[in-house]
């Protein structure tokens, strides 16, 4: 079966940066599982997986526009030191955790105070050309109870 509209999708990962070096990976971990079309997958890789079947292994590298998207630099924000979210004792450079409408953000602080922080909102990997090696585990037909919901259900994807 190959990945198309409505298929749960599962795949293992390693993403790497500009340099080759590794950022990120699943390895020996339980595939990432997905309701392919549905708005649940950065697009580009979404779009790489469009016809793979299960054990296809291949690599992809996206733009920023695709991936986590183009830096943004106004995206500062000053915060109430008590809604960083992830350690006691804070310092520039260091990544929190706020919680947002939208739910857990994760932020860069920029300058610290003893009441309020300066943070920036974008993505720590915006910005950046990556590369995706990527292994098709698992494709199957989303039953209408995961299309309805708008997301795959079991291992690996949405637990109610």
């Amino acid at each position: 079966m190959s990945i198309k509209d409505d298929s749960v999708v599962q795949f293992n990962y390693t993403l790497r940066d500009e340099q080759g070096e590794v950022l990120e990976s699943n390895e020996g971990l339980d595939p990432i599982a997905y309701l392919h079309g549905h708005d649940n997958m950065m697009p580009g890789v979404e779009n790489a997986l469009v016809g793979k079947e299960v054990g296809a292994k291949f690599s992809v590298t996206l733009p920023a526009s695709e991936t986590y998207g183009e830096r943004n630099e106004d995206a500062e924000q000053r915060v109430s030191v008590k809604h960083l979210q992830g350690a006691k004792v804070w310092k520039a450079g260091m990544r929190a955790l706020i919680s947002t409408d939208q739910g857990q953000r994760q932020v860069t602080i920029i300058k610290m105070g003893k009441f309020m922080a300066t943070v920036d909102v974008n993505h720590p990997l915006a910005g950046r050309e990556l590369t995706f090696d990527l292994e098709v585990a698992e494709v199957r037909d989303a039953t209408s109870e995961e299309i309805a919901h708008g997301h795959a259900h079991g291992k690996g994807g949405h637990q109610h």
